[in-house]
């Protein structure tokens, strides 16, 4: 009986098999073949959001996908569906040529047998339409309005975002080359790690002023100066600086603007006097480290350079920069660090900052200095884990309003919304002239025009980024030139030790000095210094900044040529 029913059940376990056995030879023949390819431009970037289509002889579609941001596709194609005829790949994106290519006779057979097939890159050539020419006026629009002071920097940018998207929506149902790109897109321009760790550091220093540490800090650093204000200058610059090194830049100056403006006001001078020079100095030392600039860490990311990197190849450099910039700052405000009120009237001040400087609140102050240790910690070694900075600030920020429980509505109303806005009205702009292909020009003049020569070639990145990055925000400008860089670095004999990355590193950051939009510290502390009634307006950031920029960049691209090349 026992016998009976195993036979039984293995009779009915090859009668299973033999039914499943068909079902997967179907399945395998209906398994989908692969076409895999990446689409990049001129300059060897990735295009994202291209629309990549495979089209038999009479133009009717069998597959269709996107590329990523990364440029490649994947197109999945129904081998029983591909016919011997023509096959031929189509490739579409706006502000792009439209590209088209016939399959050879060996991919189209590897298809039809199920493989999976590897296309060569693929590039596209940029195409200037009607879109570029309005991205590119309504750019210099903005710029010449913020430039001239006749609207507030964050309505002139909120316009230029309002024209780009009116003329992209309102103006391609009549013509799709007014197209700029629709408001996904706008959006994807925005560093919002920019955005959020500015507000994660507002809110940390809202709670952290009311403390009283601020003026016991300037109050601390009179004291060391004594009083000299030509000493006074390249004390905080330092302080400034180095901090710039470990912090973000922008940190850095939120953490001082307020501080500096208490010291001017105990002195009886006049605050830009102090914070110029400061912002200054966080945008040329901060590059001597790789989290010490924002363009710093785009750098080094697609580089592959080390903290140790950016350290050993830019700090002598750096140094001397910082030097000359001291000199500088003493001599162009050599009258402005006069101080004007009478000795008894200065010893008044004097005696109020320091009854001023007491901590009120030292549990709030030792909380807050535990927080603020382990943000600092998560700054420098976060790297290693991928934590951008923008989530530290925010980790912290909210840690310490969890332990110390301020009142939540002036912890949000302390954020500068403005500066925010403007930030990220300012990004769409910008985005604006990089969809359309600006920069990507810009970018390819550089490659046409250095050839071969390594010292030609790093005069042109390390100054043309300088001059560039005063009207042109030097973290997107510094993105689109990491292809070129890279480009020219495989090219041009004796670039393979990444000399030219370092060049941009000096030439982005530091240019951020030339102009107010250059650095997003230098807006950062514009905001800051008007809500203390100091406005920094965009032709004093001008005067004072161009200059300090060809020299502070003359002396950093004379130390590369002797560490590199002399």
């Amino acid at each position: 009986m026992d016998k009976r029913w195993f036979g039984a059940g293995l009779t009915a376990l090859f009668a299973l098999l033999w039914l499943t056995l068909p079902q997967h030879t179907a399945r395998a023949d209906a398994q989908a073949a692969v076409l895999i390819g990446r689409v990049l431009d001129a300059q060897g970037a990735p295009v994202a959001q291209a629309e990549v289509t495979l089209r038999d002889a009479d133009g009717q579609v069998l597959a269709s996908t996107q590329t990523q941001t990364s440029g490649e596709f994947i197109l999945e194609v129904t081998p029983a569906a591909l016919a011997p005829d023509d096959l031929q790949l189509a490739i579409r994106r706006p502000h792009f040529a439209a590209y088209a290519q016939s399959l050879t006779e060996n991919t189209v057979r590897l298809l039809r047998g199920g493989a999976a097939v590897m296309l060569p890159v693929i590039h596209v050539e940029r195409r200037i339409e009607a879109a570029f020419w309005l991205a590119a006026l309504t750019f210099v629009i903005v710029l010449a309005l913020i430039a001239a002071g006749k609207l507030h920097n964050t309505l002139a940018a909120l316009m230029g975002v309002a024209v780009v998207l009116a003329v992209s929506y309102l103006g391609r149902p009549l013509s799709e080359s007014l197209f700029i790109f629709d408001f996904q897109t706008a959006l994807g321009y925005v560093d919002w790690n920019v955005i959020f760790l500015i507000m994660g550091m507002m809110i940390f220093i809202a709670v952290v002023e009311r403390t009283g540490i601020f003026q016991w800090m300037a109050f601390q650093a009179y004291r060391l100066s004594g009083g000299k204000t030509w000493l006074l200058v390249p004390i905080l610059m330092l302080v400034t600086g180095v901090a710039s090194a470990f912090l973000d830049n922008v940190t850095t100056m939120l953490l001082m603007t307020p501080v500096s403006v208490q010291i001017a006001l105990a002195l009886g001078v006049n605050p830009l006097a102090l914070l110029m020079p400061e912002v200054m100095a966080s945008n040329v030392v901060g590059i001597s480290t790789l989290i010490g600039t924002p363009t710093n860490i785009l750098i080094g990311s697609y580089a592959g350079l080390s903290f140790n990197d950016f350290l050993t190849h830019l700090t002598p450099g750096v140094v001397v920069a910082f030097i000359g910039l001291v000199l500088y700052s003493e001599w162009v405000y050599r009258h402005d660090l006069r101080v004007t009120t009478e000795e008894s009237m200065r010893e008044f001040l004097t005696a109020r900052l320091q009854e001023r400087a007491r901590i009120t609140e030292p549990e709030h102050l030792r909380k807050a200095g535990v927080v603020g240790g382990g943000m600092l910690l998560m700054f420098i070694f976060g790297e290693h884990i991928h934590l951008v900075p923008a989530v530290t600030a925010l980790i912290g920020a909210t840690a310490l309003m969890l332990w110390i429980r301020p009142d939540i509505d002036e912890m949000i109303e302390a954020v500068d919304w403005t500066t925010l806005v403007f930030f990220m009205a300012l990004f769409i702009v910008v985005g604006a002239v990089q969809e359309v292909g600006l920069i990507s020009y810009i970018a390819s003049g550089i490659g046409h025009l250095v050839g071969s020569n390594l010292i030609l070639a790093m005069f042109a990145v390390t100054w043309l980024s300088a001059l560039l990055s005063t009207v042109i925000a030097n973290i997107p400008f510094t993105a689109a030139m990491l292809p070129v860089v890279a480009y020219l670095s495989a090219t041009i004999p004796g670039a393979d030790n990444n000399v030219l990355f370092f060049c941009l590193s000096i030439g982005a950051a530091m240019g951020g000095n030339g102009s107010l939009i250059g650095a997003s510290a230098n807006m950062v502390t514009a905001g800051i210094a008007e809500r203390a009634g100091y406005p920094i307006s965009y032709l004093y950031f001008l005067k004072k900044g161009m200059p300090a920029l060809l020299l502070t960049v003359g002396l950093g691209m004379l130390w590369l040529l002797l560490r590199f090349v002399w």
